[in-house]
């Protein structure tokens, strides 16, 4: 941002974001935004912002609102600078209606209060403790980070678990692909040859007419049983199930468990070291949380703490977190830093959860190869063992 309050745009090339600053600020300018410019793709531009845009909406409007009010910018000007550089439309609406609010005689937090979609309860939380202990700056620093740590460990999730998704329905496409459209032109011959077939011949051609006679039949009553298995899911008892199921998988429940764990753990080190009452804050965490098991669990936690007992007790008797956060919490609770343990206990089951995705997929990428290469290994013995039969016959 230049002297006369304009926003000014461009690149420069450095070997880090202080260098870049420092340049800036030679320069007599003032930075608001330093790194990679969030890039679009065609599919973004035709699609509505979900998911993951939305949350990346909210980290670019934190940093730079941290930015912007560290600075000494006025929250009007530096919420008018930050709407003109973001690059989603629906955004821009929403920072629009924000700012008018404000400009309305509502608070920062009440006036992102009224776009739930966009700012979570410990976001809007975080605000107003910002605003009445006057260290708003500081407060949108803190949300900063939390967004941005809470970004990065869910985007390292879902590229972990991507490949093997992609893996698995690539196989799974090709043995449909040859029993549909391969297999059948060896059965026209062997119906012309009139020879005795293989025994691996024959359970290939019948499973492959099985697929041809009922594909459709299959594809049809699958994609109705994925779309009740959603809507039963969304329910509050299937909710509860899945999620009661999901926590049991092998392998891959313990890194959901840890996963969750290091949300509660990181929203409740960012709103205990801001002050905010503990029973709150855990009503605030377990909101965000996905699991609802472990979320539920959090309600006897929250009766514990009311009857004086502290939170680790509680913690360790609900028995749906690990072992470790409750001796952690412990700790914190003799030391009087409760805040800087719920930081650690964050950092270490982000660790962790990164250490047991890849675990999982170092063992389910081999699986998934193994087990299509000899799915389509016996498919391809099979037609050269007919093939075999069929020159025996010719000699």
């Amino acid at each position: 941002m230049a002297p006369d309050g304009q926003v000014r745009t461009g690149s420069f090339p450095a070997d880090s974001d202080k260098r870049v600053a420092a340049e800036l600020r030679r320069q007599g300018l003032t930075p608001v935004y330093i790194g990679a410019s969030p890039q679009r793709s065609a599919f973004d531009l035709k699609l509505p912002e979900f998911g993951g845009g939305r949350r990346k909406s909210v980290l670019y409007f934190t940093q730079e609102l941290a930015t912007l009010l560290s600075a000494g910018v006025p929250l009007d000007r530096a919420l008018s600078i930050s709407n003109e550089l973001t690059e989603q439309k629906s955004f821009q609406a929403v920072g629009a209606e924000v700012l008018r609010a404000i400009k309305g005689g509502k608070t920062m937090a009440d006036a992102l209060a009224m776009h739930p979609a966009y700012f979570s309860e410990i976001y809007v939380n975080m605000v107003r403790a910002g605003e009445a202990s006057g260290q708003l700056q500081t407060m949108f620093d803190r949300l900063a980070e939390f967004e941005r740590t809470r970004d990065e460990l869910r985007g390292y999730v879902i590229s972990a678990l991507v490949y093997p998704a992609l893996l698995a329905t690539v196989g799974l496409c090709s043995v449909i692909v040859l029993l549909y459209f391969v297999v059948p032109r060896f059965a026209q011959v062997f119906q012309e040859s009139r020879i005795a077939m293989p025994l691996p011949t024959q359970v290939m051609l019948q499973a492959s007419l099985f697929v041809r006679t009922y594909g459709l039949f299959l594809l049809i009553a699958g994609t109705g049983c994925l779309v009740s298995f959603l809507y039963y899911i969304r329910t509050p008892e299937g909710r509860l199930w899945w999620d009661t199921a999901r926590l049991k998988l092998p392998v891959l429940g313990d890194a959901l468990r840890k996963m969750e764990t290091a949300r509660f753990a990181r929203a409740m080190g960012t709103l205990v070291g801001n002050s905010v009452p503990l029973v709150q804050s855990i009503q605030i965490a377990g909101a965000i949380m996905t699991n609802k098991v472990m979320a539920n669990a959090l309600g006897p936690v929250m009766m514990g703490v009311k009857r004086g007992e502290g939170i680790a007790t509680p913690l360790k008797r609900s028995g749906v977190f690990p072992l470790l956060a409750g001796h952690l919490l412990t700790v914190g609770e003799e030391t009087g830093r409760l805040d800087v343990m719920f930081q650690r206990m964050a950092e270490i089951y982000e660790t962790e959860t990164k250490s047991a995705i890849k675990r999982f997929t170092s063992l389910f990428e081999p699986l998934v190869i193994l087990v299509m290469g000899l799915v389509i290994g016996v498919l391809i013995i099979s037609m050269l063992m007919a093939i075999t039969s069929i020159n025996e016959v010719a000699i």
